[in-house]
């Protein structure tokens, strides 16, 4: 049960629902769009955010769209992990999905939900960051279509009010050669300690992390360490455990030496597999 009242409001277009956010951000009511809900539920329930208006954004067409043409795959901002998994159009980002939450979850977790949120790992970002996909938003300034990497640094930058209407990715990625590594700390489904997502283009191997630090990244550094093979596996997995934008992630689940010993041989097994033509 959520111990505060709001309003409620559940937009048809994209222009009503900014025009909403405008509207009620003016009148002091702190609005949040809403998709999957189930961290703003959460963030309710725990008191860490009082919502004065909630904008539902799933009744928008142009949110809701999952389909490949001759370009792209185009995924709306409020498909679900579990469609976006059971569509199977994406391999790596469906193994992505797949190890986000339990299935109920799944069920529930947006897309755009992920990659807005306030949980620091947003793993739906790995594959769209190695992929160059692009985003659609829409907000004050109109309809958008920007690179992923140019509002992403960790998490989503958004203006006030905008919206992520869809993703957009590459059709060379869908069939591309990749490869997904979850390390946990307990179960199978639970926050990562590090997760990495790979995938080759050209023969060059792209790839971006999650758990590690305290936000998830593509590193160019990283990259050109693992793809010098002239070095050996274990040695080009040091260098690249060297290179982190930050030091190693701490918490409750391990510590940043432990996270980097896993790292490591993650890293050292995925190499490993690459040259012995297992990937």
């Amino acid at each position: 049960m959520i111990p505060f009242d709001f309003i409620y409001l559940r937009p048809d277009t994209l222009q009503e629902a900014v025009d909403l956010y405008t509207q009620l951000e003016s009148e002091g009511k702190n609005p949040v769009y809403y998709a999957g809900g189930s961290e703003i539920i959460t963030m309710c329930r725990a008191g860490s955010i009082q919502p004065g208006a909630v904008i539902d954004i799933k009744n928008i067409p142009e949110c809701m769209i999952l389909y490949v043409d001759d370009e792209k795959l185009r995924i709306g901002s409020v498909c679900t992990l579990n469609q976006i998994s059971e569509s199977k159009l994406f391999p790596l980002l469906q193994h992505s999905c797949g190890r986000i939450a339990d299935h109920t979850n799944q069920c529930r977790i947006t897309i755009g939900g992920n990659l807005c949120g306030t949980i620091i790992y947003r793993e739906t970002s790995l594959p769209l960051l190695l992929s160059d996909a692009e985003i659609t938003v829409f907000g004050g300034d109109g309809q958008q279509i920007l690179p992923l990497k140019s509002i992403f640094d960790g998490r989503i930058l958004l203006k006030p009010g905008e919206i992520i209407v869809q993703v957009h990715v590459p059709i060379w990625a869908l069939s591309a050669n990749y490869k997904h590594i979850k390390q946990t700390a307990n179960e199978k489904i639970d926050y990562p300690l590090v997760s990495i997502s790979a995938i080759w283009k050209e023969n060059n191997l792209r790839i971006a992390f999650s758990g590690i630090c305290s936000y998830p990244f593509r590193s160019a550094p990283i990259e050109t360490t693992l793809n010098d093979r002239t070095k050996s596996c274990r040695e080009r997995a040091e260098m690249a455990a060297g290179q982190l934008p930050e030091g190693a992630y701490s918490d409750v689940e391990g510590s940043g030496e432990f996270r980097l010993f896993v790292l490591k041989n993650m890293l050292e097994e995925l190499l490993e597999g690459w040259e012995n033509g297992t990937i």
